[in-house]
């Protein structure tokens, strides 16, 4: 599941007319064909695209250029759902769980043990195999990847602290002032050299995570009143759930 994201106030005025996933990016391609590709060079080949803003573009291109994926007798496909009010639930999409929660039944229909969700406007290269081999060995409920920061970027991002084995202990979405020092930790733990520990005190989550489905069934619908996975969800599951960091140890940066 890959989620496109909100109105894109920060990249505009390239979003005035489109969705944050379907900005140009290297002439022909869109950020959005950043993630689908990495999917696709991960054998991932059933894609959902959750957009509510601006989707025409959007869903312009990946009709154009992803019809060959469900060829033949593949299984594959990207699909683009987009907000819609229903006799259930008249309201737009409300945060990133509040989208996937509104569609819980067609991701429901699928005999899949995990849900891998993505975010439509970073720009990276990952092997999500290697990602999902990660929880499965962890015996993780959800696995968060992550990447470590400096300070003068970790407020920009959810930070955490994590055990010695990679499990989350703590979760704090966007701190800033003494919230955001309470979060510094030595980031040997992840295998940093002391120097590069030095200059990046903090673990950042790069908003891509893994769930295993009953997992993410129970908690989106057992808490209809949180609607982000960041801000609400991952932070109250970290204290009864196996939530794992694992650490992305090439380029990424998020362009929304």
């Amino acid at each position: 599941m890959i989620l496109g994201g909100g109105v894109g106030t920060r990249l505009y005025p390239l979003t005035k007319l489109r969705a944050k996933p379907a900005v140009p990016l290297g002439a022909k391609y869109r950020l959005i064909d950043i993630p689908i590709s990495n999917c696709i060079n991960s054998d991932l080949q059933r894609i959902y695209v959750l957009t509510q803003f601006n989707s025409a573009s959007l869903n312009r291109h990946i009709s154009r250029t992803y019809t060959a994926l469900g060829a033949g007798f593949s299984q594959g496909f990207v699909e683009v759902l987009a907000a819609q009010q229903t006799p259930e639930s008249p309201n737009w999409f409300e945060g990133t769980a509040d989208a996937v929660r509104k569609y819980l039944r067609l991701f429901a229909e699928w005999d899949v043990d995990q849900y891998l969700i993505l975010s439509g406007d970073h720009l990276y290269r990952m092997n999500y195999a290697e990602f999902i081999q990660r929880h499965r060995d962890t015996k993780a409920d959800i696995t968060l990847s992550v990447v470590p920061v400096d300070g003068s970027r970790a407020s920009e991002f959810g930070l955490m602290k994590i055990a010695k084995d990679g499990r989350v202990l703590s979760f704090s979405e966007k701190p800033t002032g003494d919230a955001l020092k309470a979060m510094a930790v030595d980031t040997a733990v992840l295998g940093l050299s002391p120097e590069e520990a030095k200059l990046s005190p903090y673990i950042a989550s790069m908003g891509i995570y893994v769930f295993d489905k009953q997992v993410m069934l129970n908690l989106v619908n057992d808490a209809p009143n949180r609607t982000d996975f960041g801000k609400e969800i991952i932070p109250a599951a970290a204290k009864d759930h196996n939530v794992q960091a694992y650490l992305f140890k090439d380029y990424w940066e998020d362009i929304g």
